[in-house]
């Protein structure tokens, strides 16, 4: 029987860049430290979070590699690798699992808009070429292709294939996913607004944005949800609904390096096409942040 890769909350980190534009990989380095610190079970390098679709190869393959050494067995590793090109993403992959990740979180290939037997075939193709688990990502709302419970069904027979980040904001795939995929197919949430009630069905944690800023609070959240403590978790949860909602106001991770440089971690600028939050944005996220006591 599968294991999950982890349980309770997972940092989608973000990647700080200098003044130059390069990746600051010291920065990183303190991100990590003050993330373990503070209790994360997992970090996600290189993910949507992480600006993976700006990096080049060269540089993608460096900060997993930085990554997995600086969190050196403190937390699990979980290493962005996915690419709307099957071969780049098996690439991606085995880098990965020599750098010593401990699993990969692999989204569905973006653009190309592929059939449910393409999205199979993918993964398939993937998982017969790597030797540690998978998590599958499923965020349509950024690729235009989602999985059904039937391709997860199908999916969930590879053992290698270790469950999904659902960030497609749709219960009625979730319980279907859950009420025909394996016990062992497990499930995380990939939005901070749906942690609890994900979780109440039967997710294994989140992959969590906001964790960046409150780890402990999701920490926290995902915890109690694992010891069925689910009225104290909606606590949590309502209480930060208007800063994950302020974390969201602009596109991932604009407002998240906003509010890390605004609470004076160096977390740098993004890259193009990324830019800047606006001003009206970084109102309403001050607002929250300042109603949070975060600033």
């Amino acid at each position: 029987m599968r294991e999950p890769v982890f349980t309770g909350a997972c940092t989608a980190i973000v990647t700080p860049f200098d003044q130059n534009g390069a990746v600051n990989f010291d920065a990183l380095g303190l991100l990590i430290d003050d993330q373990i610190t503070r209790g994360v079970d997992a970090l996600c390098i290189c993910g949507t979070t992480g600006e993976s679709s700006t990096l080049s190869i060269r540089e993608h393959i460096a900060v997993v590699e930085y990554g997995v050494k600086r969190v050196a067995h403190r937390a699990k590793v979980l290493a962005g690798a996915g690419s709307n090109d099957t071969s780049a993403a098996v690439y991606l992959a085995q880098h990965a699992q020599e750098s010593g990740a401990d699993a990969l979180l692999l989204v569905t290939p973006y653009y190309n808009k592929t059939s449910q037997t393409g999205l199979i075939r993918h993964y398939e193709y993937i998982a017969d070429r790597v030797d540690i688990p998978m998590v599958l990502y499923n965020v349509p709302s950024r690729t235009g292709v989602s999985f059904t419970a039937e391709t997860y069904r199908t999916l969930a027979q590879n053992p290698k294939i270790n469950g999904v980040k659902e960030a497609s904001g749709n219960f009625s795939l979730l319980a279907h996913t859950l009420s025909v995929c394996p016990k062992d197919f497990y499930v995380w949430s990939g939005n901070d607004d749906q942690v609890v009630p994900m979780m109440s069905l039967g997710a294994k944690g989140v992959i969590s944005v906001l964790s960046n800023i409150l780890p402990e609070v999701v920490v926290k959240m995902s915890h109690l949800c694992l010891e069925s403590k689910y009225a104290e978790a909606s606590q949590i949860q309502l209480e930060y609904m208007e800063l994950i909602d302020a974390l969201f106001c602009e596109v991932n991770p604009i407002p998240v390096k906003a509010a890390l440089n605004l609470m004076g971690v160096e977390a740098g600028s993004l890259r193009l096409p990324l830019c800047e939050i606006s001003p009206k944005g970084r109102q309403v996220l001050e607002t929250a942040m300042r109603n949070a006591h975060l600033i």
